[in-house]
């Protein structure tokens, strides 16, 4: 970074040398003015005076061959003159700059761009302006102190800056007084920018807006003719101790912002891993349904298959019922019709019944009286006790009886 100002001066040159000096400077310095050495003189007066001379010894002389060339020497030496006078006259502004005319030392006016003639000899060209180029200025300021009154070590302004009003800028400051001037009020601008920041954020001026300092610059610097088109903060330096605590803090800074990323990696992985795992949990899980759906499916197929089968089941078992009581009603039905037919067969023949019935009757009767017990009467004396003998014996008896299925029932 450079440490020195950019320097602005005038320079006073020939009108051939003027181009070079605007566009490229001057060792090293701005030149954004150059007074043109003044060419013209009073050379032809001379050869006028001459002219005058042979004038006279032309109408003077008797000899009319001397007459002949009196005249023609002083014609020639009026045309020379003449020619000297245009010649010189002439003046030639480049394009982009502007030339400022003057009258016995009063600026009178400003010629433009193109050839211009300048008869008269007290009219002439004081300077000539570059008007168009935007002329870049550099200015590092050294020392500048913080909000903390922390001096930095280096502030590096850039502004660019043009010429509107040449005559302005040539009659009130001159590029010489212009440089100090703007020097001063640059130095001053940044000086106040860099009192309203904190020292660790003093990074932060370059590249920063700075178009409140081109305002004011333009508001000191408008009166002389100059605008600024452009400006800015390329470079910052700070102190070198406050430089190592920086790099320190920045070194810090780094170090956390590589752990903050390989923890934003590992969380990234992690939880990949487990979108990966619930990915996977949701294929076994949707495979698991599958599967479950498919037992469904199946176990319904089934239980579909054993109630068609138990239906078909009951439907045959109904069919079996059905045909078993159909049977059992078809043979009821002609037992009644043969009981009907009979019971008409014993109505026609009740008296050949009734002989049966009362048959019948009888044979039960003697069935009945054949199997009807028999009393068993153990007579024993009147007034005297049983005695052990009988006692016995009845005791003996009583089972046989019982065991002989007639039924008698003793009597006492």
């Amino acid at each position: 970074m450079s440490r020195e100002f950019s320097k602005i001066k005038e320079s006073l040159a020939s009108w051939s040398d003027i181009r070079q000096l605007l566009r490229g400077g001057e060792q090293g310095q701005l030149v954004p003015v150059v007074i043109p050495k003044d060419r013209r003189g009073f050379a032809w007066a001379s050869l006028l005076f001459l002219a005058l001379y042979f004038a006279g010894t032309a109408v003077m002389a008797n000899d009319p061959v001397t007459t002949v060339l009196a005249v023609i020497a002083a014609l020639f030496l009026l045309l020379v003159a003449l020619i000297w006078i245009w010649r010189k006259a002439i003046i030639e502004i480049e394009e982009g700059t502007t030339g400022v005319r003057s009258r016995w030392g009063a600026i009178t006016g400003t010629l433009p761009p193109g050839r211009h003639y300048l008869w008269l000899p007290w009219d002439r060209v004081d300077a000539v302006v570059d008007t168009s180029t935007e002329i870049p200025y550099s200015a590092p300021i050294v020392a500048c102190p913080t909000a903390e009154n922390v001096p930095l070590k280096s502030i590096e302004f850039f502004l660019k800056f043009r010429i509107v009003d040449p005559v302005a800028f040539v009659r009130t400051i001159g590029a010489g007084n212009f440089d100090l001037v703007l020097a001063s009020a640059v130095q001053d601008a940044i000086r106040q920018r860099s009192r309203r920041v904190n020292t660790e954020r003093a990074y932060d001026l370059r590249g920063s807006d700075v178009g409140d300092m081109q305002e004011a610059l333009n508001r000191q610097l408008g009166r002389y003719g100059v605008r600024v088109t452009g400006a800015n903060i390329p470079d910052v330096q700070l102190p070198d101790q406050y430089q190592q605590h920086l790099a320190t803090r920045e070194k810090v800074a780094k170090e956390l912002s590589a752990y903050e990323r390989e923890w934003e990696l590992t969380r990234k992985r992690r939880i990949d891993t487990l979108l990966m795992e619930i990915e996977r949990s949701k294929k076994t899980r949707d495979a698991r349904v599958v599967e479950v759906k498919a037992a469904h499916n199946k176990a319904r197929k089934d239980v579909a298959r054993m109630l068609e089968e138990q239906e078909t089941e009951a439907q045959r078992v109904r069919w079996e019922i059905e045909a078993r009581g159909r049977a059992e009603l078809t043979a009821a039905e002609n037992e009644a019709k043969a009981l009907r037919r009979l019971a008409e067969s014993y109505r026609d023949n009740r008296a050949v019944l009734q002989y049966e019935l009362a048959r019948r009757r009888l044979d039960v009767g003697a069935k009945l009286a054949e199997s009807a017990p028999q009393p068993l009467v153990v007579r024993t004396q009147q007034g005297t006790g049983d005695s052990a003998l009988s006692t016995l014996l009845l005791a003996q008896l009583l089972p046989r009886i019982s065991a002989g299925g007639n039924g008698h029932a003793p009597t006492a």
